[in-house]
């Protein structure tokens, strides 16, 4: 890794992460007259495909989150014909995928971090400290609703706060553990085929997640979710209590479950072990609704 990438990584340390994410937050949410010719800039500069959208008209979206979190026309992502296969959750490249050996993910060349810091909990660390794992960066250009890979029944949903160091592969390789350092919403699912969760992580301008049983997680709403357990102080300063929400929903394979308001990172772990498709490997990019591997 060159020394440029290295530095673009350490300046994130010292940045108000969270104070530029709100920024970001409500700038994108602005209804403005130069809304149409942002997205026009946006569409050339990180070469958006539009007829994928449901919506290609950028005239018509009221601000340009309604275009970031944008709709697919139908058909635009069919799902694997094999039913017996999991299916990727999101658009965007491989970042990481494998086995999980010992309760350790990999992270990038030199750096692996446990499943126990990732989810914040111990007892669903156990299930999956032998399964696999998939994770899935997804860059501005991509569709950014997340998908479930299974069929599955919503067991619970845990936030925990943290850092947003950007998601982007530079950090990735540079800073320490990054995917349990940042905030992060973790959804516990159980199916015939052994438990699995998808991870949605937050990053720099991506203070905004989004699930469709509870609507926005983070930012924080001023009104707790009922029936929500507080997990206990994780940081100093407002948006800093981890919480859990339990919850039961059923979904089919290729359900949309949730979105994130601008690009970053979703991390899929397994109880049981997956056969992945061969052709994979770091860097490959992915559609969600392609089949990502068989339980072996």
């Amino acid at each position: 890794m060159s020394l440029d990438a290295k530095l673009k990584a350490w300046a994130q340390y010292p940045l108000p992460h969270h104070s530029v994410s709100r920024l970001i937050y409500h700038a994108t949410r602005l209804r403005h007259p130069f809304t149409p010719a942002l997205i026009r800039w946006f569409v050339k500069q990180f070469n958006v495909d539009l007829t994928e959208a449901a919506n290609s008209d950028v005239s018509t979206y009221d601000t340009f989150n309604a275009f970031f979190t944008r709709s697919l026309a139908d058909n635009a992502r069919p799902l694997a014909n094999d039913s017996s296969s999991f299916v990727w959750p999101a658009d965007g490249k491989i970042s990481a995928l494998g086995q999980i050996e010992n309760s350790t993910l990999l992270q990038a060349k030199g750096h692996t971090y446990s499943v126990e810091s990732l989810i914040a909990d111990e007892e669903w660390a156990g299930k999956y400290s032998s399964g696999s794992f998939a994770t899935i960066y997804l860059s501005p250009r991509d569709y950014h609703r997340v998908h479930i890979p299974w069929q599955g029944r919503l067991l619970s949903m845990t936030h925990v706060p943290g850092r947003l160091f950007s998601v982007a592969p530079h950090t990735v390789d540079n800073v320490a553990s990054l995917f349990a350092r940042n905030e992060r919403v973790i959804a516990h699912f159980e199916s015939p085929q052994g438990a699995f969760a998808v991870v949605w992580v937050g990053a720099m301008n991506v203070g905004a997640i989004e699930t469709v049983w509870a609507g926005l997680v983070t930012p924080e709403k001023s009104a707790r979710l009922p029936g929500t357990t507080w997990l206990g102080r994780k940081l100093k300063g407002p948006g800093s209590t981890a919480w859990r929400y339990e919850e039961h929903h059923d979904f089919s394979r290729g359900d949309e479950i949730g979105r994130f308001n601008m690009g970053s990172t979703v991390i899929l772990l397994t109880e049981n072990p997956l056969q992945f498709q061969s052709e994979y490997k770091k860097g490959s990019a992915v559609k969600m609704g392609e089949s990502l591997g068989r339980f072996s």
